[in-house]
């Protein structure tokens, strides 16, 4: 397997499985014990969890990046237009690096976070979104060439 398709797997992988974690959100605060403890660690503000249709929309969003990448990679079927997985692919690449790169700045200054949020957010969830940005990144990149993939 070559390295573009190693690297999609993972990324693909995590965001399905950081899909399934939102998804089962909507209806428990797993691994936290109430919605308020699950909202000071996992959002940083708020009194409790998260609505579970914005759990769903996340989730969604997630697996449709977690298709988007994978086939763009070549280890998930292919649907839809090739131009359109192109640019699928480059925007969840922009999104992540968007978010793992202004998320201390934004999470951790600019808007009122719960300390252990902004604490877990430098450690964990921000280099986590770089890392898989960085890795969309290189399957946008090796996706330039003609034809189908």
């Amino acid at each position: 397997m070559d390295a573009v398709r190693v690297t999609g797997t993972a990324v693909a992988g995590a965001l399905a499985a950081t899909g399934a974690l939102h998804a089962l959100w909507a209806v428990t605060p797993w691994p936290l014990r109430t919605p308020e403890e699950f909202a000071e660690t996992m959002v940083g503000a708020g009194e409790g969890a998260p609505s579970a249709a914005a759990c769903l929309a996340v989730a969604g969003a997630l697996g449709t990046a977690a298709c988007l990448v994978g086939a763009e990679a070549g280890v998930l079927p292919a649907a839809g237009p090739r131009w359109v997985r192109r640019a699928g692919v480059r925007a969840v690449a922009g999104v992540l690096l968007a978010r793992g790169a202004a998320g201390p700045l934004v999470f951790g200054g600019l808007t009122e976070r719960t300390e252990r949020f902004r604490r877990l957010n430098v450690r964990y969830y921000s280099p986590l979104c770089l890392a898989l940005g960085a890795g969309a990144a290189v399957v946008a990149a090796a996706s330039r060439g003609p034809g189908p993939r």
